[in-house]
């Protein structure tokens, strides 16, 4: 089977530890890719400091080597030359970006450095970024796990009470009942996103609203929550959703939009995520559906959605802001960012509000 570029990239690294350096050639052969891809994936690894290129070989880093995220020329700074704080997100691809950026400011701002783990998506390697991490002197960490559907595990939840140090979980729901209740979180909230999702639709008049998501997402369970609360509290019946296979490819979304099209009364539909409302819309129009008058679009990310053909109305969750402030409650829990009078103070967990940006595919070119 074909691996994902976050799966052969986990492979490479698994393979490097393993065996601490490989020629190019040796590791070509292991993953089954031609000299070009795993060129091109070593070259990647190498340049966020994961791996070491040498004459034709790549090598692993080594104790006391460099982190996930880290550039070559700059290894992690030792707690005494000021606050290091670690954070682990599963990619640094947009929607992550943010996140980064946001805590990024937020650290440098009381004269600490912020220094990335990458898990690609991977549950297994949340506890070696962390590990890295806290070898490299981290005194803090923002965590963000891959959690299967978004819910952790009994061991999961083990290993983050087991932490050394004070941790802040970001975009993750704290699962009530659960023991996570003890740390900090910041998230999105994704069920009032999907629900505003809805009363936008709703308040168009399209009352017969689809919703389309990715089967794996931990987000996608929140957003339908959303979607079926505000359908219910509005008096209209919500629809199981469509489902997409994980790895999307052009044939899923021809079925996904076959699936939706066969749905006859339906006169608007809510994708999560950007990429795949932007092909969704491709195909509808390409089946002679018109966006939005034949069926009204919302996307939900914002990251791509306004770059559409037809400019997609999108749920916007403030990621920038979630990393901010999930930052400034992990440095209010370090010694040297806490007042006395807060030493017992009770922890938090913020969610924030998404933002709806109406565009195109909802209220059209001559009522926007």
């Amino acid at each position: 089977m074909r691996l994902h570029v976050n799966q052969r990239h986990a492979r490479v690294l698994e393979l490097v530890r393993a065996r601490g350096s490989l020629r190019m050639t040796e590791l070509a052969e292991a993953l089954g890719v031609s000299a070009v891809t795993v060129r091109r994936d070593v070259e990647a690894l190498a340049g966020e400091g994961r791996l070491l290129r040498a004459h034709g070989a790549v090598t692993w880093p080594g104790e006391g080597g460099l982190l996930a995220g880290a550039a070559p020329s700059a290894p992690p700074a030792a707690p005494q030359d000021g606050m290091v704080l670690g954070m682990v997100v599963p990619s640094m691809e947009h929607y992550f970006a943010e996140l980064a950026h946001g805590a990024r400011e937020a650290v440098a701002a009381r004269g600490g450095r912020l220094v990335l783990g990458i898990s690609n998506y991977l549950p297994g390697q949340d506890p070696v970024q962390v590990g890295l991490l806290l070898d490299a002197g981290a005194q803090g960490l923002l965590l963000q796990p891959s959690w299967e559907r978004g819910l952790p595990t009994a061991e999961q939840e083990r290993q983050l009470l087991d932490l050394p140090v004070p941790a802040v979980l970001m975009e993750r729901r704290i699962p009530p009942g659960g023991r996570l209740s003890e740390l900090d979180g910041v998230r999105s909230d994704h069920v009032l996103g999907g629900a505003a999702a809805v009363h936008h639709l709703a308040d168009l008049g399209r009352e017969r609203v689809a919703l389309l998501v990715r089967k794996d997402s931990p987000t996608a369970p929140l957003v339908q929550e959303g979607y079926e609360a505000a359908l219910t509290a509005r008096g209209l019946t919500p629809s199981p959703p469509l489902e997409m296979h994980p790895a999307a490819d052009p044939a899923g979304y021809d079925d996904a939009v076959a699936r939706l099209t066969r749905r006859q009364d339906v006169e608007a539909v809510i994708v999560h995520n950007d990429q795949d409302a932007i092909a969704v819309a491709q195909r509808l129009r390409a089946a002679g559906l018109r966006i939005p008058e034949d069926m009204a679009m919302v996307a939900y990310e914002d990251e791509l959605a306004r770059m559409a053909d037809v400019p997609l109305t999108a749920v916007a969750p403030p990621r920038r802001a979630v990393g901010r402030m999930a930052a400034e409650l992990l440095t209010a829990r370090l010694p040297q960012g806490r007042a006395a009078a807060e030493e017992d103070s009770p922890r938090r967990h913020v969610a924030l509000l998404p933002r709806l940006r109406v565009r195109e595919s909802t209220v059209g070119r001559a009522d926007h």
